[in-house]
């Protein structure tokens, strides 16, 4: 490959956000390993010439393109805590459980560098125990794993989105902590919530939108007026959902990315399609904050210096210690045991370090959710109806939740409509 050009293989790939934000720091892709038919479909309309494969576990590691990034986000539903009444199977589920699958084309081909991003409840799965089985796992692979847990609001997208990212740099924990950590240490933002309730570019016109929209999740493109904790935009002739585009925005996409083939445009299911996409997506600001920082890395000549004197100059990681038990000697199958992670920490040579440090980089990069909304929007299948208006001020009475208040108010006008 020609001097300073460096690739990446995307593994789960749903619609290229990995990709996209590593192309953006002059990445090229060379492979892309997608089950979904849907998501293959917009694989296939922006790297109509880039190697496919659609499940992994018939890939052979010798059909594998050399590459220096490996990058995948295995599925998250048997981790999520948004999973309702149903159990966490965590990684004994057959869709998370392809993790397993995952570290052993890794072991096989040893790429220099694997990132992975997942749901924060991977810290909690099985009481914590998945998640040292991922670390056990990748550390026995010659990986030093160092991770965080990010927060895309505080990377130039305005949606509050918490996630677990890891950078596996093999034989080197001087470049995975580079990666993961700015050495004058992440801001403390101050009253989060608050923004979730606060009107955004506040003034006397539509719409109107709170500063910071909640996490977007894989969704239908119904409504049933039985989730409050989605974002709404409050319009002069009623209330709407956010529109795939505004999503597609959110997660630092460019517009109608999820836009199909023609032949498709006008499918009936085509917005559902587009929403669980988008939601199972990466956010492209953080994957990029990431490339950045891996690109520079793999360009320089970072030498194994004495790595206990190099954590002393990490503001956040300096006043933490080394575990007393190494990793390869915790049994992580004792299902009585229970393990709580810190926000952020390093794998080394079977020992491991933590830290409870903010989701956010060493500088915050501002974002207005005004910004995204298309002013325009008057598609009535967005709009909600009375019931659903109604059945949303139901249950955010019922769990005492404050709504942000131009919303509160245009939905119980809307919901008065019933009683007419």
């Amino acid at each position: 490959m020609p001097k300073n050009t460096y690739n990446i293989n995307s593994f789960f790939a749903g619609v290229g956000g990995f990709d996209v934000a590593f192309e953006r720091q002059g990445f090229s892709t060379t492979l892309l390993c997608e089950i979904n038919p849907f998501c293959n479909q917009i694989l296939d309309r922006h790297w109509p010439h880039v190697k496919k494969v659609g499940d992994i576990n018939i890939i052979k590691s010798d059909d594998i393109p050399q590459s220096n990034v490996w990058c995948g986000g295995f599925p998250c539903q048997d981790i999520s805590v948004a999973r309702g009444a149903s159990a966490r199977l965590g990684l004994k589920g057959t869709r998370s459980g392809l993790f397993y699958r995952f570290a052993e084309l890794i072991e096989a081909e040893k790429p220099e560098v694997v990132i992975i991003e997942n749901v924060a409840g991977l810290f909690t799965s099985n009481k914590g125990r998945d998640f040292g089985v991922i670390l056990q796992t990748l550390s026995s692979l010659g990986y030093a794993v160092a991770w965080r847990l990010l927060n895309s609001r505080y990377f130039g997208v305005p949606q509050s989105r918490t996630r677990v990212y890891l950078c596996c740099w093999r034989n080197n924990p001087q470049k995975a902590l580079s990666v993961m950590f700015d050495k004058k240490g992440a801001v403390k933002p101050q009253n989060e919530r608050i923004d979730f309730i606060t009107e955004d570019n506040a003034r006397n016109t539509y719409p109107k939108v709170p500063k910071v929209a909640y996490c977007l999740a894989a969704s239908s493109g119904r409504h049933t007026g039985t989730d409050w904790s989605r974002t709404y935009v409050v319009c002069r002739n009623g209330v709407r959902r956010l529109s795939p585009v505004e999503s597609e925005r959110l997660q630092g996409f460019p517009d109608n990315w999820t836009l199909p083939s023609e032949e498709l445009i006008n499918d009936e299911n085509i917005n559902t399609l587009r929403y669980t996409a988008i939601g199972n997506a990466v956010s492209v600001p953080v994957v990029e904050w990431v490339a950045k920082k891996v690109k520079k890395q793999l360009g320089s000549k970072l030498k194994e210096n004495d790595l206990a004197d190099d954590i002393m100059s990490y503001h956040d990681l300096k006043k933490s210690k080394w575990s007393d038990v190494e990793l390869n000697n915790i049994d992580f199958t004792d299902t009585t045991k229970t393990y709580k992670w810190e926000r952020g920490g390093l794998v080394w040579h079977n020992r491991f370090i933590e830290c409870n440090i903010p989701p956010t980089p060493s500088e915050i990069v501002n974002s207005s959710l005004s910004n995204l909304i298309e002013k325009k929007q008057n598609n009535p299948v967005y709009f909600l109806s009375p019931n659903a208006a109604e059945g949303i001020l139901r249950r955010v009475d019922s769990q005492n939740r404050s709504l942000f208040a131009p919303l509160r108010i245009a939905l119980e006008k809307l919901s008065s409509q019933n009683n007419k």
